[in-house]
């Protein structure tokens, strides 16, 4: 190790252990050629030095991906799963690639039955099998262009030589373990490995700042380098994640080797929606993403939002009430395709949207029912359980203009809390409902089966302005609430016309069709200021019960704005099928990359 790098880690050290100073609100990055945003200012330089290379984003991506499951453990990583929307700008076609965790296929219906949802976590029950290994590969496979092994090396070099814990992830290390009764009776952190490298031997959490090593981790990069995938769903890593799984110190779980052998990315078709023009494109089922954030813009498009502001009373009492109609249906109808047939269609039919809308007035709606849409459903009833988890998103446009949009989880903070070969595995099944009827007997779609995906909220979304372009790369971590820090950095963008910082920066409202219409308390330095109480009193006149709380988004918001090209170019191509060489003459778009990332994480925008 140089001396520059020793300084260099003493210096990030010290940042990550300065404490939140009041600054001005942070402002939008602009490049010209390529650019990356992600949760952590090292994945983000890791991606952008790909895309220097020449890499594309899909190449840039798998750099991202491992720095972020090294050091942004607590919210993905290789033992989780993902969704990704890519744009491919050299055929012109929108592919989203499900990399979702399955049931082992040994799994029933009553697998969480009697358990509480802290119990269910921490035990080797919740454990998915894991897709991000395999969605990397699928990726590289298809749409990158650099060497597969270098991909590997920022992730490697950070684990070998150390890196500095950042004070976000101390304090959710510190919040998990204040909730263990004491130190030699953990349920948070009951493996001893995780324990060892999360926590000092008193049970508190190592400071931010303090420089980790993870060689396990490097030594599992390596092999995926040299051996792809299959490094991880067969030999020893895979015989290592079955036995964790099965001798759980809490509750032992069923995953076996023969789950991982068997698993599969699966690449679908897109699910979008036109909005004002823009064709807003992301995750199909098993996601609930495209659907529900698709559903809250098809119903808003029924009212004048540009009329207003984003924080009006107005604004945010539409928004509220498109989302109890979207969760409505979320509930009732979305779960693994594979399984259930989802009326994907009909959820997003303009005239069924408006029929929604129609139901909306000046008085907050309160709880309201799924509506009957167009097309071909299950007759199945509602998993309405929402809860916040721990997720991650990367947003990037490469040189070449392909487009990628990646979410990534383990789901709730820390996964299971299971440590394995250097990664935390997830506990993505807590997804599925705990119940798989409800009270009159009638099967709940998302409901535990053997090999399915449970549903997710992850909206990766990618959206094309009125001539088919990319304009917008976005999404966000959150549970949940994904759905609507999505839609909402939407319509600032496409209403409201904010930069993609600007509208990061706008403080959250939605509701989930639930008690409360939740709005943000304002952080200092992060979010616009706003009268949080005055707004929460206007809409309590409207029949709402508000409470104002923090919303942890982490939206990666990138968007294209193009300019009028100065002069015509040309290059020349050879056709066998003709008569030899063509020149083919073209006006090269000049553009701009705005983006913007969310302060509220740690998140970094690179681009050049």
């Amino acid at each position: 190790m140089n001396l520059r790098h020793v300084f260099g880690i003493a210096l990030l050290a010290f940042i990550a252990g300065l404490p939140a100073q009041a600054q001005e609100l942070p402002q939008a990055v602009t490049a010209k050629r390529e650019m990356v945003v992600t949760a952590n200012p090292l994945a983000t330089a890791a991606a952008a030095k790909i895309l220097r290379r020449g890499g594309t984003a899909a190449d840039a991506m798998i750099a991202a991906q491992t720095v972020l499951g090294l050091v942004e453990p607590q919210s993905s990583g290789l033992g989780g799963g993902a969704f990704v929307v890519y744009y491919n700008a050299w055929s012109g076609n929108t592919i989203t690639v499900d990399g979702r965790e399955k049931a082992p296929a040994s799994a029933t219906e009553d697998r969480f039955q009697g358990l509480g949802f802290f119990d269910a976590w921490q035990s080797g029950l919740s454990v998915g099998v894991p897709g991000t290994p395999r969605l990397m590969e699928y990726m590289h496979r298809h749409f990158g262009i650099l060497s597969w092994r270098k991909l590997f090396r920022p992730a490697a070099r950070l684990a070998k030589r150390g890196f500095p814990l950042t004070q976000r992830t101390s304090d959710q290390v510190a919040g998990l373990l204040a909730r263990n009764p004491d130190c030699d009776n953990r349920l948070f952190f009951r493996d001893p490995t995780a324990f060892e490298y999360f926590a000092n031997p008193d049970c508190t959490a190592k400071a931010a700042g303090t420089i980790i090593t993870n060689p396990d981790y490097a030594k599992t990069l390596q092999r995926l380098a040299r051996h792809g995938a299959d490094a991880f769903y067969f030999g020893e890593i895979a015989d290592n994640i079955a036995a964790a799984v099965q001798k759980d110190p809490a509750i032992g779980g069923d995953m076996t080797a023969q789950d991982l052998a068997n698993y599969e990315v699966v690449e679908r078709a897109p699910v979008c929606l036109n909005y004002r023009g823009h064709d807003v494109c992301g995750m199909g089922p098993p996601s609930s993403g495209a659907l529900a954030v698709g559903q809250i813009l098809g119903v808003l498009e029924n009212f004048d939002l540009g009329a207003g502001a984003p924080l009006d009373v107005d604004t945010v009492h539409l928004f509220t009430q498109a989302g109890r109609l979207a969760f409505a249906d979320r509930g009732r109808y979305v779960a693994d395709s594979d399984f259930v047939t989802v009326p994907v269609e009909g959820m997003l039919d303009k005239n069924y949207l408006a029929s929604r809308a129609a139901l909306i007035t000046d008085m907050d709606l309160g709880r309201v029912e799924p509506g009957e849409p167009p097309g071909e459903f299950d007759p199945l009833a509602p998993h309405n359980r929402s809860k916040d988890s721990g997720t991650s998103h990367i947003s990037i446009i490469d040189r070449y203009g392909n487009s990628l949009s990646m979410t990534t989880t383990i789901e709730s903070s820390f996964g299971n809390g299971v440590m394995v070969n250097g990664f935390l595995l997830n506990n993505e099944l807590t997804d599925f409902s705990f119940a798989a009827t409800d009270s009159t007997g009638m099967a709940i779609a998302n409901r535990v089966e053997a090999n399915k995906r449970p549903r997710s909220s992850m909206s990766p979304t990618i959206v094309f302005d009125p001539h088919g372009r990319v304009e917008i790369v976005t999404g966000s971590p959150g549970g949940s609430r994904i759905i609507g820090y999505t839609a909402q950095s939407i319509i600032n963008l496409v209403d409201f016309g904010l930069d993609p910082q600007e509208a990061i920066n706008v403080p959250h409202y939605m509701n989930r069709n639930g008690l409360t219409s939740d709005l943000e308390t304002p952080i200092p330095g992060v979010t616009l200021d706003y009268d949080a109480d005055a707004l929460a009193a206007a809409l309590t006149t409207r029949g709402h019960n508000v409470n104002i709380r923090t919303q942890t988004s982490g939206l990666s918001v990138i968007q294209v704005k193009r300019k009028r090209p100065r002069k015509w170019h040309h290059h020349y191509y050879y056709d066998d099928g003709d008569d030899g060489y063509h020149r083919h003459w073209w006006w090269r778009p000049r553009k701009v990359l705005i983006g913007g990332a969310d302060k509220r994480r740690d998140g970094t925008v690179g681009g050049r």
